[in-house]
């Protein structure tokens, strides 16, 4: 059957409420400096991809045995079950493009119900991160290519596609769709967006979808 829509979601403070670096740079004792320059990229104060290298670098020497723990402190957002449950009942398709990582999310997509995803990896050598990103950042420009992307494998006009972020890296995502909507967002987020969505209940899309 031919998908009726598709909708897009950031993962890291929409699909779920965790900001997952902040996880893994509490494995490296350098939370509060990893979540300072997350929040100033999500508010679009500094280029993601800069900002992102910077933070990945102070996860240098982490084990790969941290990602189980990581893992066991993700929360996902209220709501988002429901969300993907109505988005397949009524003939569409759930996607994920995230600034985060694969490490993380292949774990949890499905787990949620979304149907395909995007993200960052992590460079790993001698069982422990490098601090690089192993191959093309997912910044903005690429969450919007990745929405165009899907949309265009399944069939599914622009106009039937639903953009969902929270930070700046999101707001390209959000213009190229047909519908963008601000959840949990950033000031500046909330601006651009078509709609306003909350507080912090993924369900109070449902009523939005076609």
């Amino acid at each position: 059957m031919t998908a009726r829509f598709l909708i897009v979601l950031d993962a890291d403070s929409t699909l779920i409420r965790n900001e997952v670096i902040e996880l893994l740079a509490d494995e490296a004792g350098r939370r509060a400096e990893v979540r300072a320059s997350t929040e100033a990229a999500m508010r679009g104060e500094v280029d993601f991809a800069t900002s992102l290298r910077s933070r990945v670098a102070a996860l240098a020497g982490v084990p790969t045995d941290a990602f189980d723990r990581v893992l066991a402190r993700v929360e996902p957002t209220p709501g988002v079950r429901e969300l993907t449950s109505a988005v397949h009942a009524r003939g569409g398709v759930v996607g994920v493009v995230s600034g985060g990582f694969h490490e993380i999310l292949d774990d949890i997509a499905p787990e949620l119900g979304v149907d395909r995803w995007r993200a960052n990896r992590l460079s790993v050598a001698d069982g422990a991160l490098t601090g690089r990103v192993d191959g093309t950042i997912v910044d903005a420009n690429a969450k919007a290519d990745s929405l165009r992307a899907w949309a265009e494998d399944l069939g599914i006009a622009a106009h039937a596609t639903i953009a969902v972020g929270d930070g700046a890296n999101d707001l390209e995502m959000m213009r190229v769709a047909g519908l963008g909507l601000a959840f949990n967002a950033k000031p500046a987020v909330r601006e651009a967006a078509a709609l306003v969505v909350g507080p912090q209940d993924l369900s109070a899309i449902i009523p939005l979808l076609p």
